[in-house]
């Protein structure tokens, strides 16, 4: 077999820019978070980038998320860590869409990931980057699927990796991270104990935190989910996406992705409404967004079973609660009973195994429905973020309901 060609090779990169105060930083540096203290999002010469990245020219690259090498960060192509990642099934849901009363709905099922879940998008990006950048230490702390993730790319790359999962995380993501390699640390608590505990033993360890917006490249292998649903959907642009929003590094990506979509000349200033989906149990966007705030307050006491949900103030809060006003959406908590029956409900339907907080979609979007705030008419799509097969132990209580 011969060598994989990811894609037009040429950096395009100009600057990291602060989301918050702007300030720029030069490309090609280690770079965590703004002097100010919030996240730095990497920015392309898009004229430049337009002259290759077109969509007739993507009918040659090969099926990952590399396809779209001009509007990412790495400019070598041997420091590219690879799975397989990206270019993920949209799946038509007719029976779904007729038992629900819209016109289409679709799926975008990022269980067909390697490691099974999304989070392997942005951890591919942000391992290369490190790999680039001569970085040998990752420390992420995770509620389960971004543990998992990195220590697979580590391990891929020849990278060492420590992953902080609160003890009762999901056994399934437990044991795929001791497999790759990764020093697993459990602590009592939620994800937020999990940081704080990384940011005590980092300067002593050595440690680069590839946390969620801690550093500026996850979020650039998150935002491809975008590029692939217009080039799924021909060009188009879905009229509402629901999406499972625990640090909500994909919404922001995919945002970022339309922006530089239109620039490219790919799209044009239509955007899809975008809605986050909580659990009842953690919903600071939730709540900000339903009292007019700026910025999420921490959820004490947060829990929820869709373990990915469980982020009491994600550090991008800000962003998602003004891309959800400017896309003219919204956001919505569910209970976890509901949770289950969806579990249950999109296995028989659809025949689709989803995670907990892929199923949280659809009763999403049933409220939105019974509240006038989505249309039956729209093209919707809901995102289904990982694969029901780490979380057996929940699928016994939705079957047992």
């Amino acid at each position: 077999m011969g060598k994989v060609c990811y894609g037009h090779g040429v950096m395009n990169v100009t600057a990291l820019v602060c989301s918050n105060c702007h300030r720029s930083y030069p490309p090609g540096r280690v770079a965590q978070l703004c002097e100010c203290g919030k996240p730095l999002l990497v920015q392309y010469d898009l004229e430049r980038a337009a002259r290759t990245l077109t969509r007739r020219a993507l009918a040659h690259r090969p099926p990952t998320l590399w396809r779209y090498r001009e509007v990412l960060p790495v400019d070598d192509e041997a420091a590219i860590v690879s799975l397989g990642e990206g270019f993920t099934p949209l799946l038509a849901c007719p029976r779904l869409a007729a038992r629900l009363g819209v016109r289409a709905l679709f799926i975008k099922d990022e269980s067909a990931n390697p490691t099974g879940t999304f989070k392997a998008r942005g951890m591919a990006v942000a391992v290369s980057m490190a790999r680039q950048l001569g970085l040998k230490r990752l420390a992420v702390p995770s509620a389960g699927n971004a543990a998992g993730a990195l220590a697979a790319y580590a391990a891929r790359a020849g990278l060492e990796a420590d992953v902080f999962m609160p003890r009762d995380a999901p056994l399934a993501n437990r044991r795929e991270a001791e497999a790759y390699g990764a020093r697993l640390v459990l602590v009592e608590g939620l994800i937020t104990d999990c940081a704080r505990r990384l940011a005590e033993e980092k300067a002593a360890r050595g440690y680069f935190d590839v946390s969620t917006l801690k550093e500026p490249y996850r979020v650039e292998g998150k935002k491809t989910m975008a590029y692939e649903l217009v080039e799924q959907m021909e060009g188009g642009v879905p009229d509402v996406i629901l999406y499972p929003t625990g640090g909500g590094t994909g919404l922001i990506g995919m945002w970022k992705a339309f922006q530089e979509m239109e620039a490219l000349g790919w799209i044009g200033a239509e955007r899809p409404r975008l809605f986050a989906v909580q659990a009842s149990g953690c919903a600071p966007i939730v709540r900000a967004f339903q009292e007019g705030k700026t910025e999420a307050e921490e959820v004490q006491k947060a829990h929820t079973i869709a373990a990915g949900l469980c982020v009491p103030r994600p550090l991008g809060d800000f962003l998602i609660l003004d891309i959800l006003r400017r896309s003219r959406g919204g956001a919505v908590a569910v209970e976890d009973h509901e949770i289950l029956d969806a579990m249950r409900e999109l296995a028989r339907v659809e025949g689709l195994f989803v995670c907990p907080e892929g199923a949280a979609c659809l009763p999403a979007v049933k409220k939105l429905l019974a509240h006038g705030m989505i249309h039956p008419d729209e093209r919707l799509v809901l995102f289904n973020t990982g694969s029901g097969l780490k979380y057996l132990s929940l699928w016994e209580t939705a079957l047992a309901r």
